[in-house]
């Protein structure tokens, strides 16, 4: 069978059963108050319609002024031989920078904000169900305690408890992972009430325990002060456990990569109940797929499709949060916020998923590596949510169940059905709404069904992955699954209300911030190479502004490394050489050229300064991008065209969450901690090494022969690369601390520059 291309029945894709608390809710909304408003932000598109004309006409100059160098009549005398190759470079990769900036206006065509009203939702009984998906891997990467942490927040979101159902998924099938679970279940009884009596904000145990009271309601009362003595000690005795057992456990582990399914409900056994038999607790189920050498685990997104097929046979909610490990529920209401679109009749029947955006606890204020990405949730979102709403981002939202269905299946035969979602009749039946199961009955008729579905054979011949569920095409599979939903006509919309609803762990070191980048680099690429590149798949099938958004992400790894390198090494050699390839202060065009870099800057600085950020913020940022251009999107897009060729084989590291004390400290001082791989290192002190010589050979050039006029701008582009990276000159020479470059990757990289310098030199003047 083949699936639609496009998705324009969306509207009757409702499935009975799943779907029949959402529509007798949106019912009782259709006249009543609205549940949320949307502001289109009129200042800043005019101010960024602007910038895109006035940014438009100086690169249209800019190209002539290439161009017709390119081809005009050659003189001889004038070193054309020589200058052809270098300007041909320097035009090419102005002209792909040109083109990604293009991209990225699309982003700022049409910014909106939106304000919601959760106290206008019906009362908790018409609310629908929501599922809770979080997936962890490795527990040495990702502590229990902080997995644990993230499951009690989603447990206290402020929904109905009956109607909150939390899955786990580990892949690594640690018994640490599933001790942890029963662990916090059990503390969840105390916990839970606390949260709920004494209204707090901070759900999350180690989040609470170590911030400020801010949000403590009864924070002057003794009753209050009391339990919460009693919560934070029996806090302290469930960390405490988990680490003893850690201790225990570690040398039986399970090998990551070979073990059996496991699906268990997670119920407390402790005998400790008197003050807490009567509390509501959420569904608590531990999944652990089966994983075998010789079959494709998929990832994050083979580990989300298991819990769409488990959560089926269980809880059956119609819609679900997916939520990283790390990613904590810092305020409770993000449930009721996202229904808050969800329920609304205008929106909801096109409407698949309310994205929040990623906010991190451990920023410092100068966020030297960038980790919070403002630029993207801060200004991209908020411009792509004027046009069909965010893309969607890994975590921190709420989809619709059925628009990872591929399609309407209300009409389709069984055997049909079967060939897309594979054998079982069970979940057939669930996801026709025809039937729909409970914690009870799991643990008895349908325990070896809810195996099955979790084994690394189910999807065989199946179309999860392809059509159905979150793909497989890419490992960022957000990025992925998100275009094709818009491509299917669905809608998504950006909530970014004032308390961030989500916190995670920033990364807080250059390796892990590169090695992050250089696997989404990778994923991104290998969509812009795949059927699926944005600005082919895309136009026929959504407007051509998304379309661009889309691209922009696709083709930047690829779009930003070339014109990089080429700006960080051609015309210095030129400058060394006295080629000229900008033209002389007082040409007219010098005037064009100038005005270019004003523009770019500045619209960067508007737009930090405009999202709270400040020149030092602006400044990290142009750093890190220039950093981050030359190494992981070199990386990811090498590694993109070697999958692609059938030369490597898809690879995923999980982002590490354990702190390391020393490189936090670093972190917060503001200073960069280059203890990272030299393939990340030698390319960076190689380019700054061979700056380093054109600033200084080009100032005495310019000094002694006087021809400033013409080489004053390859000159500012040395000297601007040195200026924006001196973090890297510091740990070159200055820094005697373990962050430093080792002097050994200075040396290599100095020998691989005198290579390029004279390999560079006897090219230009051959």
């Amino acid at each position: 069978m083949s699936f639609s291309p496009k998705l324009n029945i969306a509207p009757i894709i409702e499935i009975q059963g799943i779907e029949g608390n959402t529509s007798n809710a949106q019912e009782e909304m259709e006249d009543s108050l609205p549940l949320h408003v949307c502001h289109v932000q009129t200042l800043s598109i005019f101010i960024n319609r602007s910038h895109v004309l006035l940014h438009s006409i100086a690169l249209a100059f800019l190209i002539y002024y290439r161009i017709s160098f390119l081809f005009q009549d050659q003189d001889p005398n004038a070193k054309a031989t020589h200058l052809f190759l270098p300007w041909l470079l320097v035009c090419a990769s102005e002209l792909l920078l040109s083109f990604i900036w293009l991209l990225d206006q699309a982003f700022r065509w049409r910014p909106v904000t939106r304000t919601v009203f959760p106290e206008r939702l019906p009362e908790d009984d018409k609310l629908p169900a929501i599922d809770v998906f979080i997936c962890t891997t490795d527990p040495d990467k990702e502590p229990t305690v902080e997995v644990m942490n993230t499951v009690l927040s989603a447990m206290a979101l402020d929904y109905p408890p009956e109607k909150l159902h939390v899955y786990l998924s580990d892949d690594g099938g640690s018994p640490i992972t599933l001790y942890g679970m029963k662990e916090a279940y059990s503390f969840a009884r105390w916990w839970l009430p606390f949260c709920r009596k004494y209204r707090i904000k901070t759900r999350s145990p180690e989040a609470y325990f170590s911030g400020s009271k801010d949000d403590d309601e009864g924070s002057e009362s003794s009753e209050f002060m009391s339990e919460r003595r009693k919560i934070q000690e029996r806090y302290v005795i469930f960390k405490e456990s988990i680490a003893n057992v850690r201790g225990r456990v570690d040398g039986n582990r399970i090998p990551a990569r070979d073990h059996p399914s496991l699906i268990e409900v997670i119920q407390d056994n402790s005998n400790d109940k008197v003050q807490v038999d009567q509390v509501k607790i959420p569904l608590l189920v531990y999944v652990a797929r089966e994983k075998r050498p010789p079959h494709s685990h998929h990832f994050k997104a083979g580990a989300l499709n298991v819990l769409q097929r488990v959560s089926c046979m269980i809880s059956n909610s119609p819609y679900i949060l997916v939520l990283d490990c790390d990613m904590y529920c810092n305020d409770p209401t993000s449930a009721r916020r996202a229904m808050c679109f969800h329920l609304d009749s205008k929106i909801s029947p096109l409407l698949a998923f309310v994205q929040f955006p990623q906010r991190f606890h451990n920023i410092s204020k100068s966020d030297i590596y960038d980790s919070q990405l403002r630029m993207i949730f801060s200004v991209q979102w908020q411009g792509i949510d004027g046009l069909q709403g965010p893309i969607l981002s890994g975590t921190g939202f709420y989809i619709k169940r059925v628009s990872l269905c591929g399609r309407s299946i209300q009409d389709i035969d069984l055997e049909e059905l079967k060939q897309s979602f594979g054998s079982s009749n069970e979940l057939i039946k669930s996801l026709r709404g025809n039937y729909k199961s409970n914690a009870l009955n799991v643990q008895h008729r349908l325990l070896e069904e809810t195996r099955l579905l979790a084994s690394c054979t189910y999807e065989k011949d199946t179309k999860w992955g392809k059509e159905v569920g979150f793909l497989y095409d890419s490992v960022v599979e957000d990025y992925l699954t998100g275009f094709t939903l818009h491509c299917k006509g669905w809608t998504s919309v950006y909530c970014d209300p004032s308390r961030p609803q989500f916190l995670g762990s920033g990364t807080t070191n250059l390796n892990d911030y590169l090695i992050q980048g250089m696997r989404w680099s990778s994923g991104l690429a290998e969509v812009g190479f795949s059927k699926f590149c944005p600005l082919i798949y895309g136009p026929p099938r959504m407007s051509i502004f998304v379309s661009m958004c889309y691209g922009y992400y696709a083709f930047s790894p690829l779009l930003y490394f070339l014109p990089l390198w080429c700006f960080a090494t051609i015309p210095q050699l030129c400058l060394l050489n006295d080629i000229p390839l900008y033209p002389k202060v007082s040409n007219s065009y010098f005037v064009i050229f100038l005005f270019i870099f004003l523009s770019s800057i500045s619209k960067h600085l508007q737009e930090v300064l405009s999202t709270g950020g400040s020149f030092q913020i602006w400044r990290n940022e142009q750093r890190i991008w220039m950093m981050k251009s030359i190494t992981s999107r070199l990386y990811g897009s090498l590694d993109a065209i070697m999958k692609r060729i059938g030369m490597r084989e898809a690879s995923f590291l999980p982002t590490n969450k354990v702190e390391d004390v020393e490189q936090v400290k670093l972190y917060k001082m503001g200073k960069f901690d280059f203890q990272t791989s030299n393939m990340f290192l030698v390319p960076m002190v190689s380019l700054i090494i061979l700056n380093m010589v054109s600033f200084i050979g080009g100032l005495v050039r310019v000094i002694f022969v006087g021809n400033w006029d013409q080489m004053l701008v390859q000159v500012f582009i040395s000297f601007y690369i040195l200026v924006m990276n001196f973090p890297i000159i510091e740990a070159m020479i200055i820094r005697k601390d373990k962050g430093r470059v080792r002097p050994s990757v200075t040396i290599l990289s100095a020998m691989f520059s005198t290579i390029f310098l004279l390999l560079g030199c006897i090219i230009l003047c051959c």
